[in-house]
C-alpha cells in the first residue's frame, strides 16, 4: 500500500490548491472521496463474494463426507441385516412364530368418568376465583350498580 503521512498529504492539498483552484477542489475533493468510496465498497463485495464460494466448496466437501458416512453406515446394517437372516434360516425355525400367528392385545376401555354433556373451560374454577378473575357476564347496567358509591344517611 501507499505509505502517506501527514507531510506527504499536505504536499498532495498544497499541490491540488494550486494546480485545481480554492474554487473547484472542494467539489473535485468530493468526487475524489465518492469515487473511493465505491472502489472501496467494490473490493469488500469481490472479497466478500470470494469468502462465499470458498464457504460453499468446504460445505460442497463436507456434504459428500456425510453422504459418504451414511453409506457405510446403510451398507454396514445391511450386511448385519442380512447376517442375521441368514442365521436364523440356517437354525430352522429360529425360535420365532409367524406374524400371523400372533394375537394382538388391546388394553381394556376405560371410562374417563367426565360429564361430556357439561362444557368446561381449560382454566379451573379454583384459579378463576383466587385471581378475581370474572366468570358471569354482567350487563352495562349491573356493572354500574356494583361499582357505584353508596350514598350514607
Amino acid at each position: 500500500m501507499l505509505d502517506l503521512g501527514i507531510e506527504k498529504m499536505a504536499l498532495i492539498g498544497v499541490v491540488a490548491l494550486i494546480v485545481i483552484g480554492p474554487e473547484k477542489l472542494p467539489r473535485v475533493a468530493r468526487t475524489v472521496g465518492t469515487l473511493l468510496g465505491k472502489a472501496q465498497r467494490y473490493v469488500n463485495d469481490v472479497k466478500a463474494e470470494v469468502n462465499r464460494s470458498m464457504e460453499l466448496d468446504e460445505l460442497r466437501k463436507m456434504k459428500s463426507t456425510v453422504e459418504e458416512a451414511a453409506r457405510d453406515v446403510e451398507h454396514s446394517i445391511h450386511n448385519e441385516a442380512n447376517a442375521i437372516e441368514k442365521s436364523f434360516k440356517d437354525t430352522g425355525d429360529g425360535g420365532y412364530t409367524a406374524l400371523s400367528d400372533v394375537v394382538p392385545t388391546f388394553p381394556e376401555y376405560k371410562h374417563p368418568r367426565k360429564n361430556w354433556r357439561l362444557k368446561q373451560g381449560a382454566t379451573p374454577q379454583w384459579y378463576k376465583s383466587r385471581n378475581g378473575v370474572r366468570t358471569k357476564a354482567l350487563s352495562g347496567a349491573a356493572r354500574v350498580a356494583r361499582f357505584r358509591p353508596h350514598k350514607i344517611n
